[in-house]
């Protein structure tokens, strides 16, 4: 990880330096890995730091959008562990906190409803994995379902095969795999330039989130509820109980609204990009079945690889679900 320069603030508070006469304002300072102001994460973020700082006594946030600070995406966890960021979302933590990714695996929650069942079977993992690395996990928000656009047409599964997809997860690749496609890792600024190059045909996302404009790349959107991808909100252990328990429990009541924001915008986009000219394909109900049953045995396999208490976590999430 890059080292990085904290404020004098922030490391006064990590080392517990109290000073003289009245209580000093704590002033922490903020990040998300989004570089987009208009997102439903940033917008919601600041929502977060609005009402923290309406609610609290003497705390203040400054949020810093992603790149604008020396943090790499895979080090913001770190980052805020380490008390060089007091406060942040991170959808990028499962490298640090890998039984996170355990509400990814593909094909395992189809809907709002087993997502809260899953999300509440996972939370007290969440929880001890972010505090074995000085962060307090205080919540998270959810992107819409993970689905396929393609440049070839698609209706069915079948039609992955020998075709090239951007994936963003192993667990993805796998999804791809399963169905005879070929899984490509690309960062999000990198998908225009190889569709126009053909290097890929498609990506497994959201109409939602950071680009709105897939029609321009992509014909066919096939409505497949592959995945979910989620952001965690998390504080500096050490700064996040200096704080006085009322104040604490204002930091995660946004979370929530940032997750219906997503799902409005999902819908807006997903109209606009009919109404642009894609082609928009409801799964059937079999090729759902059809595709659970394929990826069924690599969630056991996942887990299996991944040791003891990725296991128990993942029955914890099947039996939730009643699978």
């Amino acid at each position: 990880m890059k080292a990085f320069k904290p404020s004098l603030v922030t490391s006064l508070l990590i080392m517990g330096i109290a000073t003289t006469g009245a209580a000093q304002a704590a002033d922490w300072t903020g990040y998300t890995y989004s570089s987009v102001s208009t997102t439903a994460a940033v917008k919601g973020m600041q929502r977060i730091i609005d009402r923290t700082e309406a609610e609290t006594e003497d705390l203040s946030i400054t949020l810093h959008l992603g790149k604008t600070l020396q943090i790499a995406s895979s080090d913001i966890t770190q980052a805020v562990g380490n008390g060089f960021i007091d406060f942040s979302a991170d959808l990028f933590f499962s490298g640090n906190v890998p039984i996170a990714r355990i509400l990814n695996l593909p094909m395992l929650i189809q809907n709002d409803e087993e997502w809260d069942k899953a999300y509440a079977a996972m939370s007290p993992y969440l929880t001890q994995g972010f505090a074995e690395q000085d962060v307090t996990f205080l919540g998270a928000y959810r992107y819409p379902q993970q689905v396929i656009f393609t440049s070839f047409e698609i209706d069915s599964l079948d039609d992955l095969e020998s075709h090239k997809i951007r994936v963003t997860s192993p667990e993805q690749g796998a999804f791809v795999e399963a169905f005879g496609g070929s899984p490509i890792t690309l960062s999000g600024s990198e998908v225009p330039t190889a569709l126009e190059r053909g290097v890929i045909d498609g990506v497994l996302t959201a109409s939602a989130g950071g680009a709105k404009n897939w029609h321009e790349f992509l014909d066919y959107n096939y409505r497949l509820p592959v995945n979910y991808a989620y952001s965690a909100i998390i504080a500096n252990t050490n700064a996040y109980e200096s704080l006085n328990e009322a104040d604490r429990e204002t930091f995660a009541k946004e979370a929530s609204n940032i997750t219906e924001a997503f799902l409005l915008d999902e819908q807006a986009q997903k109209e606009s990009q009919g109404d642009a000219g894609m082609t928009i394909v409801e799964a059937s109900d079999a090729e759902i079945v059809k595709a659970q049953e394929a990826l069924t045995p690599f969630w056991q396999e996942w887990a299996s690889e991944a040791g003891p208490e990725h296991e128990q976590a993942l029955q914890d999430v099947l039996t939730a679900l009643g699978k």
